[in-house]
C-alpha cells in the first residue's frame, strides 16, 4: 500500500487537489491523507466548497494563520514535522508557492520522504517575488516536478539535475472544470449570458498602490459603457473598492459566490478582467476574453495559446482590450495541449510505478 500525503495551504489548491483525490481512490494499493495548514475554522473554506467540489474536507488541519511569511513557514515545518512523525508518507504532493508548500518541501526533505509538486516550473523570473522563492526552492527539492505545459515543463527541465524527475502532465484545473462543466449553478443576480463583465482582485501590490487602482476602476467603467461590471470581491479587496464609492459607475459588487456559482459566473460574461492566474486559465477553458492586470502570466500558455491578454497596470491599456471585447474583436484562441482532463490519472499512474 502506498500512503500519499496531500498537503494544501490555501483555498485555491483545494481546485487543483479535487480531481488527485477521486483518481487515488480509483487507483489500486493507495491511500491519501488530506492535510491543511490553516484553521478549520477558515471563512474561505464554506462547507458548499467541498460539496461544489464534490471531495472530502482536510483530515487533518494544523490551525497555522499568519501574516508573516517567515512565521508561517517556521511554524509549519514545526507541525508538519510532527505530524509525519506519527503518520509515516511514501509520498508528499504539495500544491502551488506558497509559503507553507515551501515549508511542507522542505520537512518532507529532511525526512528523507519522496516529493511532488503540482503545478511546478512557473516562473515570474522577479526574485522580488517571495512566491519565486517559494518555487525555486520547492522545485529544487521534488522528485516528481508534475507541469502544466511546454514553458514550465521546459523550465523545470532546465533548472533540475535529473530531468527524469520532470512530466507534463497537463493542466489539473481543467480536471475540475471538464468534471464540473455541467454542474455550474445561476447565481441568483439579474443578469444576462453574455452581456456583463467579471472583475476579480486580490493581487496585494495592486491594492496598496490605491491611486493605480482607482484610475484602473475608472478606466473600467469608460470602456465598459452600459455592460454591467459584477465584481465578487472579498475581504481586503472588497474593502478598498468600496471605498471608491463605485457602484453607480457600471460596477455591481457582489459578495463572494460558491465555486460552482463563480464558474457558471465567469463561463458566461462577456470578457473578465483579472489579476488570478487560475482565472486566466478558466477563461482559455470557457473561451471567454480575459484581461490580466499583470506585466506576467506564471501560465503563458493562456496567452500564446488561449483568451488571455496582459495589460500591466496601464489604465489605458485597459481600457483599449475591454473596447476590444466590446466591439468583438478579440483574438482567436484554443486549448493548450493536454488540458483533457486526464491529468490527475497521469499524476497517480506516475506515482504507483
Amino acid at each position: 500500500m502506498k500512503n500519499i500525503c496531500i498537503v494544501a495551504g490555501a483555498r485555491p489548491n483545494f481546485v487543483k487537489v479535487a480531481p488527485l483525490i477521486r483518481a487515488i481512490e480509483k487507483a489500486e494499493g493507495a491511500e491519501y491523507e488530506l492535510v491543511y495548514t490553516g484553521r478549520e475554522d477558515d471563512p474561505t473554506l464554506e462547507t458548499s466548497l467541498f460539496d461544489d467540489l464534490q471531495m472530502p474536507r482536510p483530515s487533518v488541519f494544523f490551525g497555522v494563520d499568519s501574516t508573516s511569511l517567515n512565521e508561517i513557514t517556521s511554524r509549519v515545518m514545526a507541525h508538519f514535522d510532527a505530524y509525519l512523525e506519527e503518520n509515516p508518507a511514501d509520498v508528499v504532493i504539495v500544491v502551488d508557492d506558497l509559503a507553507s508548500t515551501m515549508a511542507a518541501a522542505i520537512v518532507t526533505k529532511k525526512r528523507g520522504i519522496k516529493l511532488a509538486h503540482l503545478v511546478a516550473g512557473t516562473r515570474s523570473f522577479d526574485m522580488n517575488m517571495p512566491k519565486e522563492v517559494n518555487r525555486l526552492v520547492i522545485d529544487a527539492l521534488s522528485d516528481y516536478l508534475f507541469t502544466a505545459g511546454t514553458r514550465s515543463n521546459s523550465v523545470a527541465a532546465r533548472e533540475q539535475s535529473d530531468s527524469n524527475n520532470t512530466y507534463m502532465v497537463g493542466n489539473i484545473l481543467m480536471d475540475t472544470l471538464r468534471f464540473n462543466h455541467q454542474r455550474l449553478k445561476k447565481p441568483e443576480l439579474d443578469i444576462e449570458s453574455g452581456n456583463y463583465f467579471v472583475f476579480t482582485l486580490n493581487r496585494k501590490a495592486l491594492l496598496a498602490d490605491e491611486e493605480k487602482l482607482q484610475q484602473m476602476l475608472v478606466a473600467m467603467s469608460e470602456a465598459a459603457g452600459d455592460t454591467p461590471i459584477i465584481a465578487p470581491l472579498r475581504g481586503k479587496a472588497l474593502e478598498v473598492v468600496s471605498n471608491f464609492k463605485i457602484q453607480d459607475s457600471g460596477f455591481r459588487l457582489i459578495d463572494s459566490l460558491p465555486y460552482l456559482e463563480f464558474g457558471w459566473l465567469t463561463a458566461h460574461a462577456k470578457g473578465i478582467i483579472t489579476d488570478s492566474g487560475n482565472v486566466a486559465e478558466e477563461a482559455t477553458f470557457n473561451s471567454v476574453p480575459c484581461i490580466t492586470l499583470n506585466s506576467y502570466t506564471e501560465h503563458q500558455e493562456t496567452v500564446s495559446v488561449g483568451s488571455n491578454v496582459l495589460v500591466g497596470e496601464d489604465p489605458q491599456r485597459l481600457k483599449e482590450e475591454m473596447q476590444r471585447i466590446e466591439a468583438g474583436q478579440w483574438k482567436k484562441c484554443a486549448l493548450p495541449d493536454r488540458w483533457d482532463g486526464r491529468t490527475a490519472e497521469r499524476i497517480v499512474q506516475i506515482l504507483m510505478v
